[in-house]
């Protein structure tokens, strides 16, 4: 069985029956992109909150009531620390400044003396001191008169306060009255603060005695005569400093060195120092002569007395030198040594200008300017050799060879243009002679070699070895030498006094003309173009590769006939000049016959036949040599 209690509905406000709207207010807003809290204006329904419902007297009670149920009873706040006075006071010290007067009973020149002393008041026990600043050389014993400690004040046992103390007053310590005349910046403000108003400040008193040592001294008239005790005491430590050179470069092994005198004015003496530097090799001797006077002008007697036993004494001395005697540019003779002073001190300057008037001392300017460079010239050329490796001695002590172009040595190596040549002399067995000049492309030196002729007269073989060689008209310094476009038929060549004409080449001179034709006049390039046409026969490319032939001989001729006809067509006879000259570097036209046989080994020519063994008999010049030429002709087609 469901019971049902009715119960009273309270009457609702008629503005709360007519609303619709129960929403809250918005409190979260965004400002610049952050969220903000904001308290709200208007209540549930939009209706308008009030500002205050409380009344200020109520708003003040609860500002000063304390939320007991929040943070219970109140407590009470704690007492101030207690700081004692040694902390509170702690380096905080009282300066006076003082003076106290002290009788001087046997003296004569004092009857008193002010001292003047600081009085130290220490806040932090009451304790005072005073303490004498030290004088040098006062002949008083000073420093701290009265140690710390607390200062009685009277015979009732009270004690000085720094109330006690003030500026413009006198104190009594220990039986000794003290004047206080001032305090410093940090006394004057802490007295001031505690309500004490100070007195004027006074001036310290002065100590009569110590203000009369502060005047000149008095002034006496010296006699006529040169007192030396003044001239002591009067330029005592005072130096006259010069810089001076001794140049002794007109000597044997003679040089320039570096001195400095000095000039002492207390009893005009002169000392000479040596100026060392460092790795200078010498030994480290300071001075060059020690301090003494130095004579000037001796008497008769005394200069042809010997020095090494005289000693000098005014006596012997008519006039001894002084300080007028340096002066900056002038040469001074010393002991025999002529110095050259270019410079002094600025102290000498001074004293110059004040004692002789002199006031332009200028520095004199003694350093050496380097000579200028000598020019290298070479010797003449005493004909021994090339110019560039005689010229190397003049270069070095160990001489080098010259350098040399590679790259021409490269590309042309084993290049060799061959000439034949005759020799233009007004001697009648020197007409018939030939010559086979070889040109080296690779280093540009000519060698010659005249064939060797049964029954002559003449010793063939070679006739110059490889060198380089000088046109007749060129100078010595820049020698100018024979090159390939000198070369030519009908061109007269001139080698160390002899002439010689051009009278055929071989087939690769013409062939190098033509792919260097640049280097060669037209009249050069067709003198031997027509010559080389007019040859015509096959075996005139042999003659002129090295003109080797014996028209005088018959057997040879009959045997190189014979032999040609029996062997036509071999693979071998091509290669085989070539490398006859291969293995002949000097184109000399003769190789030895160990040499001779290997190629025809490689060759595989048919030595053993009774022709061939003729032909090498024939073709042998000596015993150890072949003429390679002669055997390769009876080869040729």
């Amino acid at each position: 069985m469901l019971w049902v209690h009715s119960c009273s509905v309270p009457e609702q406000p008629k503005h709360l029956v007519l609303k619709t709207a129960f929403h809250r207010s918005q409190t979260l807003g965004y400002r610049n992109g952050y969220a903000i809290a904001r308290r709200p204006t208007v209540g549930i329904g939009g209706d308008r909150l009030p500002v205050n419902q409380l009344s200020q007297a109520d708003l003040d009670e609860l500002a000063s009531k304390t939320p007991i149920l929040t943070y219970g009873q109140p407590r009470q706040a704690p007492p101030a620390d207690f700081i004692p006075a040694h902390v509170a006071f702690d380096k905080k010290v009282l300066k006076f400044d003082a003076y106290f007067q002290e009788d001087v009973p046997m003296s004569t020149e004092e009857h008193y003396r002010i001292r003047q002393v600081n009085i130290y008041y220490y806040l932090e026990d009451d304790s005072m001191s005073v303490i004498e600043p030290v004088v040098e050389n006062s002949g008083i014993p000073q420093g701290k008169l009265i140690k710390r400690q607390r200062l009685a004040k009277n015979d009732q046992g009270d004690h000085y306060h720094w109330k006690d103390l003030n500026r413009g007053i006198n104190i009594t310590i220990y039986g000794k009255t003290f004047r206080i005349v001032e305090c410093d910046r940090f006394t004057q403000e802490f007295l001031e603060s505690q309500g004490i108003e100070l007195n004027p400040p006074e001036k310290m008193a002065l100590d009569p005695y110590t203000e009369l040592r502060k005047q000149p001294l008095r002034k006496y008239v010296t006699p006529s005569d040169f007192d030396q005790l003044k001239q002591f005491l009067t330029f005592d430590k005072q130096v006259l400093r010069f810089y001076a050179i001794w140049d002794d470069t007109d000597s044997m092994f003679g040089e320039c060195r570096n001195y400095i005198i000095h000039y002492y004015l207390m009893d005009d003496t002169v000392d000479i120092r040596e100026v060392h530097e460092r790795n200078d090799g010498r030994d480290p001797f300071p001075l060059l002569m020690n301090r003494q006077r130095m004579p000037k002008v001796l008497v008769e007697n005394a200069k042809d007395f010997p020095q090494c036993v005289l000693e000098i004494s005014d006596q012997e001395v008519l006039e001894w030198y002084t300080a007028k005697d340096f002066i900056v540019g002038k040469p001074l003779t010393i002991l025999g040594r002529t110095f050259f002073i270019y410079d002094c001190d600025p102290f000498t300057r001074q004293y110059y200008k004040e004692k002789f008037g002199i006031s332009d001392l200028p520095r004199v300017d003694v350093s050496k300017k380097e000579p200028p460079p000598i020019k290298q010239e070479l010797p003449p050329y005493n004909g021994y050799g090339l110019v560039e490796d005689s010229a190397q001695n003049c270069f070095a002590l160990v001489p080098k060879a010259p350098k040399k172009d590679v790259m021409k040595m490269l590309m042309n190596d084993n290049k060799v243009l061959r000439y034949l040549a005759a020799l233009e002399s007004p001697i009648p067995e020197d007409k018939d002679r030939r010559f086979v000049f070889s040109y080296f492309l690779a280093t540009d030196m000519i060698s010659i070699f005249e064939p060797p002729v049964r029954n002559s007269g003449i010793i063939g073989g070679k006739y110059l070895g490889k060198t380089k060689v000088v046109k007749p008209h060129s100078s010595v310094e820049n020698p100018i030498y024979y090159g390939p476009s000198d070369f030519f038929i009908g061109a007269v060549i001139e080698v160390f006094g002899h002439r010689f004409i051009i009278l055929d080449t071989d087939d690769y001179v013409l062939k190098y003309m033509e792919s260097n034709a640049s280097q060669y006049s037209p009249e050069a390039l067709l003198s031997i173009q027509k010559h080389i046409q007019k040859r015509g026969a096959p075996t005139a490319e042999l003659e002129n590769k090295h003109i080797d032939v014996d028209p005088g001989v018959q057997e040879l001729e009959a045997l190189i006939d014979t032999i040609q006809k029996q062997l036509k067509d071999h693979p071998w006879k091509e290669n085989m000049l070539e490398a006859f000259q291969t293995c002949d570097k000097e184109a000399s036209g003769y190789v030895d016959k160990e040499m001779f046989f290997k190629i025809c080994d490689s060759l595989n020519v048919p030595i053993d036949d009774s022709l061939i063994k003729e032909l090498i008999r024939l073709c042998s010049h000596g015993e150890d040599r072949i003429n390679y030429y002669n055997f390769v002709r009876a080869f040729s087609d």
